[in-house]
């Protein structure tokens, strides 16, 4: 059966960012999606809340027909990278080796968030050569640039790598904007997992000028929006 994700978002727990992980779900369920990974800068706290919250499985299965996956952006010394299936210890500022090698440790799938994008801490290719990737992101709809994910694109095509495609919201009305579709038998992390390892199927857009003007003034106007924490 296919299931449609988006892998990277971010809620109020990222400090850039403005929604309730509540929202973000509504958001995606709007869109038809069958499940996210929020992926907040450096924390796991939005994974403990929603566990508490019931939103959340600890087994890896989904919620009333909805999957939310564990998941986290590290900003390792050598840029930013999607830690998918499992949480982490803030690992801020360490080597992509090391954060890649906790996160397969971990049994998750680490993903090279908008790689040659130099202007939002893309991991250069002269790291990725040297990590035993699985897969890249190759679509994210807040690109500075679409050349970047051209660019991600063909270097996943040359390796051979699994591609996804991602919103990088963080805002819920982006939620679901890029997707990546995987066949998969259930609806579970351990599925999304192995589907992540074997392909899926991208598919984006790019965020609209509104969309992008809130996502780079959002963390500006934080404190005026009534979902951020206090």
């Amino acid at each position: 059966m296919l299931y449609r994700f988006d892998l990277h978002m971010h809620s109020f727990y990222s400090a850039d960012a403005a929604a309730a992980p509540e929202e973000l779900i509504a958001a995606a369920r709007a869109r038809g999606l069958s499940g996210i990974a929020i992926t907040d800068h450096d924390s796991c706290e939005v994974h403990e809340y929603l566990l508490k919250k019931g939103l959340e499985r600890p087994d890896g299965l989904p919620v009333d027909g909805f999957l939310v996956v564990p998941g986290m952006e590290v900003s390792t010394a050598h840029g930013h990278m999607l830690c998918i299936g499992t949480t982490l210890p803030v690992m801020r500022d360490e080597p992509a080796h090391d954060v890649f090698a906790a996160i397969r440790d971990r049994g998750g799938v680490a993903i090279p968030a908008h790689p040659y994008d130099r202007w939002r801490a893309g991991i250069h290719e002269t790291i990725l050569d040297e990590l035993p990737l699985e897969a890249i992101e190759v679509f994210n709809a807040a690109v500075t640039s679409r050349n970047f994910n051209d660019n991600a694109h063909a270097y996943a095509t040359n390796r051979g790598l699994s591609m996804t495609a991602s919103s990088d919201a963080h805002h819920a009305t982006a939620v679901g904007i890029s997707q990546t579709a995987f066949e998969m038998d259930n609806l579970s992390v351990a599925d999304l997992l192995a589907a992540l390892r074997s392909g899926g199927t991208p598919a984006g857009n790019y965020l609209s000028r509104r969309e992008a003007l809130k996502k780079h003034f959002g963390n500006w106007f934080r404190v005026f929006n009534r979902s951020a924490p206090e």
